[in-house]
């Protein structure tokens, strides 16, 4: 359903630009500048509904990861590297945060996460009270550049954290996680822990937020402790809108799929409207 989806929003986005304007390098490196980050937070919200939980606070974790990157450099003078490091930390240690409340205190994930989003707002305003700070313009530059003048680098983001749902859903992770998904009772009278899989899902998810939070640094290239929020809601829906059911159904692709309908879609609004504007005198 998902790959359908993104298939007829694919075409449609190619109808109202035309072929000539939509398949071309520039258009689809911004694409994929703009919306790397959505995207990567979407892969990491369907690992944890493969899991059988959710976190739709990971948006102002994105937001968190921009000012703890920001503020090292700016405050500490950390190198840039270091500071990325630094906020994929950050990330994980939210992302277990998140892990206690939902599978250590067996509060309902969405209650918690959306609980747990206030939390992690004032610490972000906390850190930066106010939209400041400057990314080195040899890293965004790069970020928004293409190799050999076709393969976008933000696109490598992409496909980098797919390589690392691959690698873990290759071994015993990817087995359990999808039993414990699935029915948590039976997986653990097989000798699997619940737990010990959703801290894994969790760490993991972390880090793919992380990885988030340094392309939008990259991307908006200075920090801004209140963006990202709609993140953790856009995400979950474009999980459904793929295809992905709660608890051990569906997969990954389904993740990518929704969210490139989304951004698709959201593409093609803006060009019928401004289509509609030019068509309709007045």
């Amino acid at each position: 359903a998902g790959f359908i989806l993104f298939l007829v929003a694919l075409v449609l986005n190619a109808a109202l630009q035309g072929p000539g304007s939509f398949f071309t390098v520039n258009s689809i490196n911004t694409l994929f500048a703009k919306n790397a980050p959505f995207i990567i937070v979407t892969v990491a919200q369907a690992l944890l509904l493969i899991a059988g939980t959710m976190d739709i606070s990971c948006g102002v974790q994105v937001a968190l990861v921009n000012v703890v990157i920001i503020m090292s450099g700016q405050a500490l003078g950390l190198p840039f590297v270091v500071c990325c490091i630094l906020g994929i930390l950050v990330a994980v240690l939210a992302s277990i945060a998140c892990w206690v409340c939902c599978s250590v205190f067996r509060l309902p994930a969405l209650l918690a996460s959306y609980a747990l989003t206030y939390i992690i707002k004032g610490i972000n305003v906390l850190i930066m009270d106010v939209p400041q700070g400057k990314v080195e313009k040899v890293y965004y530059q790069a970020y928004d550049s293409q190799i050999l003048g076709i393969i976008p680098v933000s696109a490598l983001f992409i496909v980098g954290v797919l390589l690392i749902w691959w690698y873990a859903r290759s071994n015993r992770f990817g087995t359990h996680i999808y039993a414990v998904g699935a029915n948590p009772r039976n997986a653990f009278a097989a000798g699997i822990s619940p737990m010990q899989v959703q801290l894994k899902a969790f760490i993991l998810k972390g880090i793919f937020v992380g990885v988030a939070g340094i392309c939008i640094t990259l991307m908006i290239a200075s920090g801004n402790p209140l963006q990202a929020e709609d993140y953790g809601i856009r995400s979950l829906s474009a999980c459904i809108l793929g295809g992905l059911g709660f608890g051990g159904w569906g997969n990954v692709a389904c993740a990518v799929f929704g969210s490139g309908f989304y951004v698709l879609i959201q593409n093609s609004v803006y060009y019928f409207f401004s289509l509609l504007v030019d068509l309709i005198p007045g």
